[in-house]
């Protein structure tokens, strides 16, 4: 990765913990060490957001895993930005695959969730990635790039987004994109943000690995031109979380 980009590191959690298995996170997190170098944030659900923040420690980064595109209202169930700050988090996660798979979330709707959370101050790690029949199918960056447009046509200022690549098929299922496969993608998709957005963000902007992230594969990863960090989802409730974080050599 590019020395100027700061290697980033971001624990998604997922729909698990209590506070019990938090605190035992915590332990292990303050007995590190954690790279100076890495920006490290992690993704507790919703309910845990403050609980979270009140006991890591301070060099590690509050996210939420999801938002909605309205500051309050009539949207039951939903969490606004402004939440997600009031409760000590200074990130989201937008567009994970799971949300889009599963809820249903559109490429629009998820863009428009990032200019919101974006808009009120929070920095934003919206995903991107294919299924295993469009990777098959030779459809990786149609994908790709239809997810980013949706994005591109409504930000204008790119300075606090980190962009997650998760191929969908090695998402929770051991599989993983060689070392090859995911610098690939990296490389062409800051290819398509040069020409599409400007040379300055494909130079600056952060393009994150996710899917099967572990302590075993993540520094083979790491030495990467183009990749600038991961999103990691099962590991990051494990003490290996921590190689992850100081994959980087």
């Amino acid at each position: 990765m590019s020395s100027e980009r700061k290697f980033f590191v971001g624990g998604n959690w997922k729909m698990n913990g209590d506070k019990k298995s938090i605190d035992e996170i915590v332990q292990w997190m303050k007995k590190g060490p954690i790279d100076p170098n890495a920006e490290v944030v992690v993704a507790p659900p919703a309910p845990y957001l403050q609980y979270s923040r009140e006991h890591l420690p301070s060099n590690v980064h509050v996210a939420a895993q999801n938002c909605y595109k309205e500051k309050e209202g009539a949207f039951t169930g939903e969490i606004s930005p402004l939440m997600i700050k009031d409760l000590g988090g200074s990130w989201v996660i937008t567009g994970h695959s799971e949300r889009r798979h599963i809820l249903g979330e559109s490429d629009t709707f998820v863009a428009e969730k990032t200019k919101f959370a974006l808009d009120n101050g929070l920095g934003v790690i919206p995903c991107v990635g294919e299924k295993l029949e469009e990777r098959e199918a030779g459809q990786t960056m149609e994908v790709i790039n239809r997810q980013m447009k949706a994005l591109a046509d409504l930000i204008k200022d790119w300075t606090h987004v980190v962009i997650a690549y998760e191929p969908v098929w090695a998402i929770g299922t051991g599989k993983t994109a060689s070392p090859e496969q995911a610098q690939e993608v990296h490389q062409q998709l800051r290819q398509w943000i040069s020409s599409t957005i400007s040379p300055d963000v494909a130079k600056k902007i952060r393009i994150i690995y996710g899917g099967s992230v572990k302590g075993s594969n993540a520094a083979e990863l790491a030495k990467k031109p183009d990749i600038d960090g991961f999103l990691v989802g099962g590991a990051s409730l494990k003490p290996e979380f921590l190689e992850i974080v100081n994959a980087r050599k």
